[in-house]
């Protein structure tokens, strides 16, 4: 059996002001195509498949066109609730849409819910099992402790019959960790705070393949068949260096393990950074080395200052989503410079004004911002 694992859509995402929408289409299109080429019979995806829990009637509109897509190969889709998605409004008719080949697992309802399908070798078992709270866990399970996630894992897993003498996937959206193993996370993701969140690994290592949503760095949590797929896209720059993608994963006979390989997706326009003089970044010589309409991150070193920065980049770079400065006056660390009357009496209003500006902007004032500056200090009107 061949299943197509993939995770964390966030559909209608915008990325510091700019639609993904377009890049999710695009996306979408090849996953379609790996779906008929590969000969795919399941197709899963493991959470946070929306970026809100109210999407936008746009993201709605391209995710129906992906569903009705995969339907229209004749391949099962599977799909589970992620922490960003609405379990009530994923689930909005769910038991109709099992006659189309989609399991839609939005909310839990106290058990793993099951959806066998048979290839030659037999049953395979696919358990589903939405982004779940230990609060939530609790009022099903009274009779355990759930304090955190990973008891919450426990009291679900200890309560459902698997039958693991036959094959059996597991498809979750949940952070599981490995003692010894480092997981790389993204500043995408939404982190709790003080490990809260983390679930042993070992809870779920007897299941045949673990098809994991949450991180957004394609993954394995040190077995190879747990595997997070990570993110279609691009979606903060800590992930410029990330190559993304989906698995394909063929379940052999019991105890024969699992077959996985990296299909590789392709952006539109791809997220990049880039780093330089002004004059340099902007050469024919630079410019053409890459698509100019990438997603980009522009840290310019010049020592000089710089009139309309973005405006003068963007006439080259339309698609700049950041701009930041780093030359010898970013480098200086004035931490220490308020505390010393010292210092700061040898300084003038104006130049106490500009190295506060550079420490919280990380970008000295343009020549507009210093000349208002000035005439404020030296009491003029500024309209």
């Amino acid at each position: 059996m061949r299943l197509l694992h993939l995770s964390d859509l966030h559909v209608g995402k915008c990325v510091n002001g700019f639609s993904m929408l377009a890049e999710q289409r695009h996306v979408f299109e090849q996953i379609v195509g790996y779906v008929r080429s590969e000969a795919v019979d399941v197709v899963v995806v493991a959470g946070d498949v929306f970026d809100r829990s109210v999407p936008g009637v746009d993201a709605v509109c391209v995710f129906d066109d992906f569903l009705t897509a995969l339907a229209c190969e004749g391949v099962a889709v599977l799909l589970v609730a992620g922490n960003h998605d609405s379990p009530e409004r994923l689930s909005y008719a769910s038991r109709l849409l099992v006659d189309k080949g989609l399991f839609l697992c939005g909310l839990f309802d106290g058990s793993l819910r099951k959806v066998s399908f048979s290839d030659e070798f037999g049953v395979v078992n696919f358990w589903l099992l939405p982004f779940i709270k230990p609060l939530l866990v609790q009022g099903f399970f009274g009779d355990c402790r759930v304090e955190n996630c990973n008891d919450a894992f426990v009291a679900v897993i200890k309560n459902a019959v698997v039958d693991f003498s036959v094959r059996n996937v597991l498809v979750a959206h949940q952070f599981f960790t490995k003692v010894g193993v480092d997981c790389v996370r993204s500043d995408s993701e939404l982190c709790s705070v003080g490990g809260l969140d983390a679930v042993d690994v070992g809870i779920i290592e007897g299941f045949d393949y673990v098809a994991l949503g949450h991180l957004h760095q394609a993954q394995n949590v040190g077995v190879d068949h747990v595997r997070y797929v990570g993110s279609p896209l691009k979606y903060s720059f800590s992930e410029v260096l990330h190559e993304k993608s989906v698995l394909l994963v063929e379940i052999n006979e019991k105890n024969s393990g699992v077959n996985i390989r990296v299909l590789p997706l392709v952006p539109l326009h791809d997220m990049r950074e880039i780093k330089g003089k002004i004059a340099d970044l902007m050469s024919c010589d630079v410019v053409s080395l890459a698509n100019r309409e990438d997603y980009l991150r522009v840290i310019l070193t010049d020592e000089d200052e710089i009139v309309s920065p973005m405006e003068k980049l963007r006439s080259v770079y339309p698609n700049i989503m950041s701009l930041s400065f780093e030359n010898s006056r970013t480098k200086n660390d004035f931490s220490d410079v308020c505390y010393s009357s010292e210092f700061s009496g040898q300084l003038s209003l104006y130049e106490l004004f500009s190295e506060f500006f550079l420490k919280m902007c990380g970008s000295t004032m343009n020549l507009e911002q210093m000349r208002v500056v000035k005439k404020l200090f030296e009491g003029e009107d500024v309209l």
